[in-house]
């Protein structure tokens, strides 16, 4: 009879063990309600014009003279948040061969509007009805958050930025 009740008060102390653990927070450690607030819509105001890091990804890099130079891999930051240095990947061919360089954010300038390659420069077209010349639209309207620039512009060519050191993420774990 004793083998009996020691078991079920086993039993009862296991089964009721978590159902215990779960007991409610008191009042003042529970998270803040959210609220809607003044400071909610300056929110929004503040990050308008701002771009996604996650977009910066695969971001192509041209140089003054609309050379392709290589596109954003990585971006590096502090333990403050804040950007310490882009790695960009130049040359190679579907990322075989390439040469990735970390340079600094300042020797980035960020474009809006689309760059002026050979291939999107603008062209006229002729028009077989009419024979007059019309321009291509735009490929992005003026004014548009779409949270990421078009391109970014830096200095140099691809050969020069080849030189720079190769950035290795193993030499800095």
């Amino acid at each position: 009879m004793k083998t009996l009740v020691t078991a079920a008060l086993l039993s009862v102390a296991v089964i009721s063990t978590p159902a215990y653990a779960q007991t409610a927070q008191p009042a003042d450690r529970a998270a803040p309600a959210a609220t809607t607030s003044p400071a909610t819509s300056n929110t929004k105001m503040m990050l308008k014009g701002n771009w996604r890091a996650s977009k910066l990804m695969g971001l192509d890099v041209y140089n003054e003279a609309n050379e392709k130079l290589g596109d954003v891999n990585e971006i590096i930051l502090d333990k403050n948040g804040k950007v310490s240095a882009v790695v960009i990947g130049v040359g190679g061919f579907l990322g075989m061969g390439e040469h990735d360089i970390a340079v600094s954010m300042d020797k980035l300038k960020f474009m809006e509007e689309p760059a002026r390659t050979a291939s999107t420069a603008p062209a006229t077209t002729r028009d077989s009805t009419t024979g007059a010349a019309t321009a291509p639209a735009p490929a992005r309207t003026a004014g548009a958050n779409d949270w990421v620039p078009d391109h970014a512009v830096m200095s140099g060519t691809k050969e020069q930025l080849k030189a720079m050191p190769q950035f290795k993420y193993s030499d800095y774990n």
